[in-house]
């Protein structure tokens, strides 16, 4: 495989085993930048384990992942955040009892001033950051909900501020995982909505069950069964690749 320009995240033999296991084996990856790109598959595929690798959330047993050209196999998390490589939810769950405004002040915080989240500056130093907080969460639609605390939004806009969080880290590429989990249909649409709204001039990868979704958002899928790519293309092509009928029958979307 050889990177371009349009490729902003590459994976070459990326394998993770478990004793004699083989999670992930051999996948050979590529994002290219701006798009939407789907990791699907049925139970056991090992979607989740290619995500945590791709996010530097879990080492490779062998292969190797670059971002923007540049070798980030063995670079922390944290430092993979700082080149642009954001996964949502890192700041994994919002603080109940804080604002929203609040909570995303605290990733911004975060950004400014690295690893250290410094609760104990004084109040006016933290307002300093109220009017880019309040623009990301005019980014997410919750501008009017600025003053309320974390812990009463409805579990749609919770999701929903964790990705504003997730934006206040500036991310180039942001990599989801199953962002529609949990949902109600009406914040599947919201949730749905917002991933299309906030990928202009950003790269996505999500790992998705719900395929109407894929279907509606993605430019590309890669679809993955017992740790191998079994189809890559567009929606209108994997779903009626043979292979990846027989593959989710019987298994459902899992």
């Amino acid at each position: 495989m050889t990177a371009t320009s349009e490729t902003i995240l590459e994976a070459r033999g990326l394998t993770k085993s478990f004793g004699g296991f083989s999670a992930v084996n051999d996948v050979d990856l590529q994002i290219r930048r701006g798009h939407i790109h789907a990791l699907i598959g049925p139970n056991g595929a090992g979607k989740t384990t290619c995500f945590n690798l791709l996010t530097k959330f879990m080492p490779p047993t062998a292969g190797s992942i670059h971002f923007n050209g540049r070798d980030i196999t063995r670079v922390a998390p944290a430092d993979v955040t700082r080149l642009g490589l954001v996964r949502s939810f890192q700041i994994s769950a919002v603080f109940p009892r804080m604002t929203a405004l609040e909570n995303v002040r605290i990733a911004l915080q975060r950004r400014h001033r690295g690893d250290s989240f410094d609760f104990w500056r004084p109040e006016r130093v933290l307002r300093a950051h109220d009017d880019e907080a309040l623009s990301r969460l005019e980014e997410v639609g919750l501008a009017d909900f600025a003053g309320e605390t974390a812990g009463e939004l409805s579990y749609g806009r919770k999701r929903a501020l964790e990705i504003a969080t997730t934006l206040a880290l500036e991310p180039e590429m942001l990599l989801l995982d199953e962002p529609m989990a949990g949902l109600a249909q009406e914040d599947v649409s919201r949730i749905s909505a917002l991933i299309r709204r906030i990928s202009a001039g950003r790269t996505v990868l999500m790992v998705e069950h719900n395929l109407s979704v894929v279907s509606e958002l993605s430019d590309r899928i890669t679809v993955l069964a017992r740790g191998q790519i079994l189809a890559e293309g567009t929606y209108d092509i994997v779903s009626k690749d043979p292979r990846v009928v027989e593959a989710y029958i019987g298994v459902g979307h899992g």
